[in-house]
């Protein structure tokens, strides 16, 4: 029998992405949609390209739950807390694409979101959802704070230096870039076309919502508070996210030691590619799949290690990495339904 997968908010951006996704995989079957927007619509009336592949017509969300096994919640921070308490009661699992649960302090919570923790134990119950770096943390879990895309690129462009010691963790730098449709569905000023086409500009500087996350990640893996410098770009492409990650190399490392620990710590992981020397990760080649594309360089000069990261920033960095998480809770084959070979062109 075949996972019932429910998803709420499936007309924006990352919940169109999981109806994608979820229509070729083996082991689930997308069970109920809704969406606030669209209630008593079809979803192939929102998104035409879905016509006789999936007419389910947008319901609330207590129809999802009731109909479901696994919901998965594609909605803006500050939604999902009551529904992820409504999946408990029914002991179905949830998996929040959203920014609700992916915080551990309150007061970090608070002070980036503006919001609060309504059931305290609710969060002690959930696993931040980034299986390379905290496989055996989902395992058993029934609530899952699925990460981002800023906050899944980074974190593994520089996991393996970090874990291991073999770089400093004052001074780091994550400098990346994102395609438009990290901004969602709704259109604003930034998104309009004349705004964005032909033009690349940095956006929220120093001040980003998903820094606390980043270090939170670093931090763990660190054994220690790491902090970094967090800048984000938009790009005038529709997807992909691309992070360059600096950081100081710690005296009497060598770059063949930094490159050695990477084939380690990355040998087993599926979804993360490492490429060879003289690669560089490319956006354009992680396009509509699950992969995580990550070249290491070394600038000699000022003794610093330059990891750079690809994703796909609607899969990876969202419905995918949702879709990964789904499959390491119900125990099944963790690639299933994730296996995509992104175009060439």
């Amino acid at each position: 029998m075949k996972i019932k997968a429910g998803i709420v908010g499936a007309t924006g951006y990352a919940g169109a992405e999981l109806v994608r996704l979820l229509a070729a995989h083996p082991k689930a079957e997308i069970a109920a949609v809704s969406s606030v927007s669209f209630e008593g619509e079809k979803l192939s009336d929102v998104y035409p390209s879905y016509k006789f592949l999936n007419d389910m017509v947008c319901e609330n969300s207590d129809a999802v739950i009731e109909k479901s096994d696994v919901i998965f919640a594609a909605l803006p921070h500050g939604l999902s807390q009551e529904l992820a308490a409504k999946c408990r009661a029914e002991k179905k699992s949830f998996i929040d694409l959203g920014a609700d649960f992916r915080l551990e302090s309150e007061e970090e919570y608070t002070e980036w979101y503006g919001g609060t923790f309504l059931d305290k134990k609710l969060h002690e119950q959930s696993a931040y959802g980034l299986p390379e770096l905290f496989r055996d943390k989902i395992k058993g879990k029934r609530l899952i704070a699925n990460p981002g895309c800023y906050t899944t690129c980074s974190p593994l462009a520089i996991a393996p230096a970090i874990a291991n010691g073999l770089v400093e963790t004052k001074g780091i730098i994550c400098d990346c870039k994102s395609g438009v449709t990290g901004a969602g569905r709704k259109p604003t000023q930034g998104s309009h076309f004349p705004e964005l086409n032909e033009g690349f500009h940095a956006y929220k500087v120093a001040s980003h919502r998903h820094t606390p996350e980043i270090e939170q990640t670093l931090s763990k893996l660190a054994g220690k508070k790491v902090t970094v410098t967090f800048v984000p770009h938009l790009l005038p492409v529709n997807r992909g996210i691309l992070a360059t990650v600096y950081a100081d190399i710690k005296e009497g490392i060598t770059f063949e030691r930094i490159r050695k620990t990477y084939e380690n710590y990355y040998k087993d992981e599926f979804f993360i590619r490492l490429l060879d020397d003289g690669g560089c990760a490319d956006i354009h080649n992680v396009r509509y799949s699950n992969f995580c594309d990550i070249s290491i360089h070394y600038d000699s000069r000022a003794n610093k290690l330059i990891a750079c990261a690809a994703i796909d920033n609607m899969v990876k960095g969202a419905a995918g990495q949702a879709i990964q998480n789904m499959n390491i809770v119900f125990g099944i084959d963790e690639n299933a339904g994730l296996v995509i070979v992104p175009p060439a062109f």
